[in-house]
């Protein structure tokens, strides 16, 4: 179900938007480009995040800010909970090596927080078996980016509508079983198998604010939030004016 929520703002300010599991701000990148101050919260330190920062636990973050009421503060929430208990990628290297199972699936506790906001979000994760709703799915050739980073998004107490998927270029550049493949696309993930370099990786993602190869293998890149946040902002300034 949607409604029509409030664009909260201060005089003369952005609508604000919180970032919670942030990473280095590949996502809050792009909805600044939408229109949103951005407000950002990991639990390791992020020096490279490019705009206001708080290093603590997500989740009792936003708990903390439901009981003082902070939250009204806020229009929109974004959460890339830690994907390593469910994705697919994940899965497939913990039981190929003998791993698994110290991983902890956060979704369904971020999901119940969400949703306790009253506020309109999205849990963003990759494809796998995390549960969350394919409300809409987004790849970089979509955008004309050289990687192809499939990420899937539940839209909570909104829709946007699901851009069409244009056919793949080619193959990801690596080694895969013994074999190298050239290719368009770069694999945004991991050191071995002709991984890109750093500057590869940066161009590809469009990303250049850090150069931390962890950073940048956990992030989405810009181009997918700025649509997600221009279609958002769109849709409530409609509901508003109708």
């Amino acid at each position: 179900m949607t409604h029509p929520f409030p664009i909260r703002r201060e005089r003369g300010a952005r609508p604000l938007l919180l970032d919670l599991f942030c990473c280095a701000g590949g996502a809050a990148t792009g909805y600044h480009r939408a229109g949103f101050d951005v407000i950002g919260v990991d639990i390791a330190p992020r020096p490279n995040y490019p705009f206001t920062f708080h290093r603590a636990d997500a989740l009792t973050f936003l708990a903390d800010l439901i009981t003082t009421g902070e939250i009204e503060r806020f229009s929109f929430i974004h959460t890339s909970p830690p994907c390593q208990a469910k994705c697919s990628l994940s899965v497939g290297t913990n039981a190929s090596r003998g791993w698994g199972g110290t991983h902890v699936d956060l979704v369904p506790a971020t999901r119940t927080l969400l949703e306790a906001t009253g506020l309109p979000y999205v849990i963003e994760q990759p494809n796998g078996r995390a549960e969350i709703r394919r409300d809409l799915w987004l790849c970089g050739e979509m955008f004309s980016l050289d990687v192809l980073r499939h990420r899937n998004f539940e839209l909570g107490g909104w829709t946007a509508p699901q851009p069409p998927h244009p056919k793949h270029r080619g193959r990801v550049r690596g080694w895969r079983h013994g074999e190298y493949h050239d290719g368009p696309y770069v694999a945004p993930y991991g050191n071995g198998g002709g991984k890109p370099s750093i500057p590869e990786l940066q161009t590809a993602m469009g990303i250049t604010w850090t150069d931390v190869r962890e950073e940048l293998t956990e992030a989405i890149p810009p181009a997918y939030s700025q649509w997600i946040g221009t279609a958002f902002l769109t849709q409530a300034r409609t509901e508003v004016a109708a």
